[in-house]
């Protein structure tokens, strides 16, 4: 908890569409009542570098770990939280981003730098800034410890808010399909 007793929250977004963060936002006003309890430390939405990632008391990530650098961010994350969230289908299953899995690296590389009919220099990137992907994309427990998992593409703002709510309560939220839509 803040010194101010609010509950401190990270998001983070790896491999995926940002969805997931737009369906928090779209708790509309409830995000005033929402804000009266978190702390939103860290954030895209906030913009505050990884180097700088505060111990928190959530964690909710959105997508899918794709490259050396998210799977580095997301344990920090894991380590610097007390509760994560696996936030929407990509971070659930690796959904959308992790199709590339049925085909070698090598090969999505070079369709996507070498191939790709757009392309006017022919060459994968090998710069050190460049984060290396990993051979195949992964769904976030398959890398850390994930305590709650909210599906959906992307999951509905009430789910969320229901979700967040309980937290708030102190209970783990119990998804059904009371709560879930997928419409």
């Amino acid at each position: 908890m803040s010194t101010n007793g609010k509950v401190k929250v990270a998001t983070m977004w790896l491999s995926g569409c940002s969805g997931c963060h737009m369906s928090l936002l779209d708790i509309d006003e409830r995000i005033l009542e929402l804000v009266k309890h978190v702390d939103i430390l860290f954030s895209p939405i906030v913009d505050i570098k990884v180097k700088d990632m505060p111990y928190v008391d959530v964690g909710i990530v959105e997508g899918c770990v794709n490259n050396t650098d998210q799977e580095h961010e997301l344990k920090m994350l894991r380590e610097r939280c007390k509760v994560l969230i696996a936030l929407g289908d990509c971070a659930v299953t690796g959904n959308v981003p992790s199709l590339r899995n049925q085909f070698a690296l090598k090969d999505c590389l070079s369709r996507a730098y070498e191939q790709t009919e757009s392309t006017k220099i022919a060459c994968i990137p090998n710069d050190p800034v460049v984060p290396k992907l990993l051979p195949k994309a992964h769904p976030l427990q398959e890398i850390v410890k994930v305590d709650l998992h909210i599906p959906g593409c992307p999951p509905d703002a009430d789910c969320i808010w229901f979700a967040l709510t309980e937290l708030l309560a102190g209970r783990i939220p119990q998804l059904n399909e009371k709560n879930m839509r997928y419409d």
